[in-house]
């Protein structure tokens, strides 16, 4: 029998496989700048001239970009699978809103279900300190800052669930779950008792992910969104109201 020979895979393939597998499970960020190639070359072992070789073949496939005399960075457009102008569109029309509010039932659902099951200690750790910072953003009002914590908050729910996919698909969407809990935040500040009810539901969440009752994350999180489309809802109904209110003041028609 004749066998053939194995081949050895060369260096350079072993550390652009190396680094693929870092940008696909989301250790390395989209915009996140790599060490420099002397540190690349002592933290794998290796030379210089095979970390340069694996970040060329990186470069190439566009999951890469290097700066003039500014480093080499993660690229930028992995995740934005929705273009700039379609983004826009999406996020001005109040239907789209609502639409998107039933598409995070089944991310976030899935996400707290998948967290609660497979989550590491690291992965609780994480998830708590982005609630205290969403605590800290609501205290100062600053209703922006408190939507990207929230953003940030259900990036490290689905980081917990382990699941490449799952992660890479929240991620892409990442600019407009933003712009629409942002603004969901402006018209929920209105009423004070709804943001409170929905950071208890958010602690709802954490606790059931944290104590591994994967249902109840699920229900949990099913719950939470229900209540601020139903809040939401209400809230735009009252707008309205008050909007024809005013037209008839406007108007000369109210009661004499």
């Amino acid at each position: 029998m004749a066998y053939q020979r194995i081949r050895q895979p060369k260096l350079s393939d072993v550390i652009e496989q190396e680094l693929e597998r870092l940008i696909v499970e989301g250790t390395l960020t989209p915009g996140q700048q790599l060490p420099p190639e002397r540190e690349l070359a002592k933290q794998f072992d290796v030379s210089r001239p095979s970390v340069r070789e694996a970040i060329q073949r990186l470069e190439a496939k566009r999951l890469l970009t290097r700066r003039q005399g500014g480093g080499t960075f993660v690229s930028e457009h992995i995740w934005q699978s929705f273009s700039d102008p379609l983004l826009n569109l999406l996020s001005s029309h109040s239907e789209t809103q609502l639409d998107l509010l039933e598409a995070r039932h089944a991310l976030e659902g899935i996400s707290a279900y998948f967290a609660a099951l497979r989550g590491t200690d690291e992965d609780f750790a994480r998830i708590q300190a982005s609630v205290v910072r969403i605590g800290q953003m609501q205290e100062k009002q600053d209703v922006e800052a408190e939507a990207v914590s929230v953003m940030k908050f259900l990036i490290a729910i689905t980081e917990a669930t382990h699941n490449v996919v799952l992660l890479h698909i929240v991620r892409s969407l990442a600019p407009l779950l933003e712009q629409n809990i942002l603004q969901n935040f402006k018209l929920l500040h209105r009423r004070p008792e709804a943001v409170e009810k929905v950071s208890k539901h958010r602690a709802n969440i954490v606790d059931a992910i944290v104590s591994g009752q994967p249902e109840k994350a699920r229900e949990m999180s099913h719950s939470h969104l229900a209540y601020i489309e139903e809040t939401l809802l209400d809230l735009t109904r009252e707008e309205s109201r008050r909007e024809r209110s005013l037209r008839r003041i406007q108007q000369g028609n109210e009661p004499q």
